[in-house]
This record gives C-alpha cells, sequence and structure tokens, in this order.
C-alpha cells in the first residue's frame, strides 16, 4: 500500500465515524424537539428489530422508509468500525514497512558521493504533529498519525527537500568535491598531473569564476609544464598557464595562493622571454610574492620562492643590472643575506621543509664564508631522499657544492 493512500484512509475512515456520529445524534435531538413541541399527537411503538417507531403526520410507507434507512446506517457504522479496528491492528506493522523502505533509499542516498540531509525535516514533521493536535484529535489518534508523518515525512524530506536550499548548496558541494580529488592528483604521479590538468579544464566552464578552483589550474599548468618533453609543449603550458593567473588575481585579490602561483608562472616564463621580458617577468613576480606573504604569512613556499628570487638577483652580472636600469629606471636590488633570511624562514616555519632550500642554505652560507654552517646544510640535505623531480635536481646541487667545501 502506497503511504499516501494508507495515509488518506486512516484520515478518512475518522471522518467518516465523526460525521456518521453527528448525523445520529443531529436526528435524535431533532425527533426530541419534535416531540416535545407536540406532545399528544405522537404515539410511540417497537417493531421487530427493536428500534422505535414514531407515528405522526407521516404515513406507514415513510415510517418503513426512515426505519430502512436508520437500520441500513446502522450497519455502515458496525462495518465502519470493525474497518478502523482492523486498521488499527494493522497500523504498526504498516509504519515498520514504510521504515524498512526509507531504510533502503537511504542506503542508497549515501552511497552517492553528493548527498546532504537538508535541516527542513524536523521542523514540518513537528509541524504536522502540532496541526493534528490543534485540530482537535483524541490523543490516541495524534498519536498514531503523528507515528506516520514522521516516517511519511522523512520519506518526502529526503526525496523532495527545499529546493532552493539545494541548489544553492550542491555546486559547493560538487565543488569541493572535485578540489579534494584535483589535490590527491597533484601529489600523484605523472599521469595523474596530466589527468588533473584534463579534469580542471572539463569543469571549468562551471566553476571558472571560483578562486580556488583558478589557482588550482594554474598549478596544474605548471605541473604538466615540469614534465612535458618539448620545448614547444612547455612553452605553451607556461604562456597559458600565466593567462589563468592574471584572471585568477583579478577576479580575487585576496586569494593569497593566487598570487603564489601567478607567481610562479612568471618566474616559468622567464625561461621562454627576451631579456626585456625576463626582467619585466621578476618584477611581477616579486610583487605578487610579496602580497602572497602579506594575506598569508605562515605559507612556508611563498618565503622559499622570494629566497630563490633573492639569490638569482644576487647574482646577476654588471651588464644585466644596467640593462634593467636602462630599461626600467631602477634594477631589482637584493642580496645574499635578504636570500638567507627567507629560506631561514622556512625552515622556523616548516622544518626539513625540502632538500633543495638546504641546498641554498648550504650556496648562502658558503658564499657569505661559513663554511663550517655551509657543511651542515650539505650534510641536512643529504639526509633527505631525492624522489621528485625538484629533488633530483637539489641532488645533481649538491654533487657540485660537496667537493667545494671538502665533502
Amino acid at each position: 500500500m502506497a503511504q499516501s493512500d494508507s495515509k488518506v484512509l486512516v484520515l478518512g475512515a475518522l471522518a467518516g465515524v465523526a460525521g456518521i456520529s453527528l448525523a445520529v445524534v443531529c436526528y435524535q435531538g431533532f425527533k426530541s424537539r419534535r416531540r416535545a413541541s407536540c406532545p399528544g399527537y405522537y404515539l410511540n411503538r417497537t417493531n421487530e428489530h427493536g428500534v422505535m417507531v414514531v407515528d405522526g403526520p407521516l404515513g406507514p410507507r415513510s415510517q418503513a422508509e426512515v426505519i430502512e434507512r436508520l437500520e441500513a446506517l446502522i450497519q455502515c457504522v458496525s462495518e465502519l468500525k470493525d474497518e478502523m479496528k482492523a486498521l488499527k491492528n494493522a497500523l504498526p506493522t504498516l509504519q515498520e514497512q514504510v521504515r524498512e523502505e526509507l531504510r533502503g533509499r537511504e542506503e542508497m542516498r549515501r552511497a552517492s558521493p553528493l548527498h546532504r540531509t537538508t535541516p527542513t525535516r524536523r521542523k514540518r514533521t513537528a509541524g504536522a504533529i502540532a496541526g493534528a493536535r490543534a485540530g482537535g484529535r483524541s490523543s490516541e489518534e495524534a498519536e498514531s498519525e503523528g507515528g506516520y508523518m514522521t516516517a511519511l515525512t522523512d520519506s518526502e524530506e529526503e526525496e523532495t527537500s527545499d529546493p532552493e536550499q539545494w541548489d544553492e548548496e550542491r555546486p559547493a558541494d560538487r565543488l569541493s568535491i572535485l578540489l579534494e580529488r584535483i589535490d590527491r592528483l597533484h601529489q600523484g604521479p605523472e599521469n595523474d598531473k596530466r589527468e588533473s590538468l584534463n579534469i580542471l579544464l572539463e569543469q571549468r566552464g562551471e566553476f571558472g569564476q571560483n578562486s580556488t578552483f583558478l589557482w588550482r589550474l594554474i598549478r596544474a599548468y605548471c605541473d604538466v609544464h615540469d614534465i612535458s618533453s618539448t620545448l614547444e609543449e612547455k612553452k605553451a603550458y607556461a604562456e597559458t598557464g600565466k593567462k589563468v593567473g592574471e584572471e585568477a588575481v583579478s577576479l580575487n585579490p585576496l586569494c593569497a595562493d593566487s598570487h603564489q602561483w601567478y607567481a610562479i608562472m612568471c618566474g616559468i616564463m622567464a625561461e621562454y622571454d627576451t631579456l626585456q621580458n625576463k626582467i619585466k617577468n621578476g618584477y611581477i613576480f616579486k610583487d605578487h610574492l610579496d602580497k602572497a606573504i602579506e594575506l598569508k604569512p605562515q605559507d612556508p613556499m611563498s618565503y622559499y620562492l622570494l629566497g630563490r628570487w633573492c639569490y638569482a638577483v644576487a647574482q646577476l652580472s654588471w651588464i644585466e643590472r644596467k640593462v634593467a636600469a636602462t630599461l626600467f629606471g631602477e634594477p631589482p636590488s637584493a642580496t645574499v643575506e635578504d636570500a638567507l633570511k627567507n629560506f631561514l624562514k622556512v625552515e622556523e616555519l616548516n622544518p626539513r621543509y625540502s632538500k633543495l632550500n638546504y641546498v641554498f642554505l648550504a650556496k648562502c652560507y658558503k658564499d657569505m664564508g661559513q663554511r663550517e654552517k655551509a657543511r651542515k646544510m650539505c650534510e641536512a640535505a643529504c639526509s633527505m631522499n631525492a624522489v621528485s623531480k625538484e629533488e633530483e635536481e637539489a641532488q645533481k646541487e649538491l654533487d657540485l657544492i660537496c667537493p667545494a667545501l671538502g665533502m
């Protein structure tokens, strides 16, 4: 039996009993009033069924019709009472069947990652029970209908929750699930990184105006750039990634990750541009790293990148500084001490952050003449395994530094 049909049957039966009872009471009251107004006109007798027959202005035929209708009415009331009794006995079993069905639907919904329970169910259930009580039902009726109403509302609310609320929450849920998957793929091998970029490009039409989505797209372009084998591919990924970075920082200037990854793409593009554009990208790199640190001062990656920038600027040749001064009026300025300060900040925020951070600490100490500290940094770097491509690069650097330090 369908849930809605069962509920209609219960309410209809209750209303039927109430209506019939009211009709009988009204008829008896009407009969009493007529008797009181004309006491000498009516003679009472009973028929073979024990029903009182009233002699009055109606003829015997009319009285027989009234008797037949009353007998039929009494029979209907009797049958209805039997049906109500049977229905009441069946309700506990029916309620359990409904709950079993709901449990099955709930398990199916939980299997979906987008399932989300809405908070309106309890409110509507409470309102339905309160309405039943306010309508004058007996405590037994309210308890029976209230228990069944709870089961019914559970089903209806899980199937048809508030449409506006669902429309607002579902995209956010889908984006959260998507970003979690993308972050896992970013940590994986080369195939995972390529898959991450493909997924993000497929979903860009829906989530392309979200800054948390866009900075991950920049990161994906950076990942695929690093694992690409040809110069043409690398340059194409770098150019596209930089354009996405411009869009991301324009969309949300307060997103630290967008500034950070845009700066990284500017640094990558410096490998493929003219000297003028290399210097220009260097300025952009520094500006956006400063902004990322301002917005998110506890991120060690930004300090590591800034340390790399400072160290690269400190190593610029005289001619490169002259070109920068000619093109932009003032060349970039940074020292090895500035670079060391940033690399030490990385170690402070996240000890053993990376093998390359130890390598650059060793370089800074070596350039400053502090050879003993430089050796310690090399030892720390050697204690870390070379797993990623970046760590393999760090190992090559170590192989050059260690002999120079007598190691």
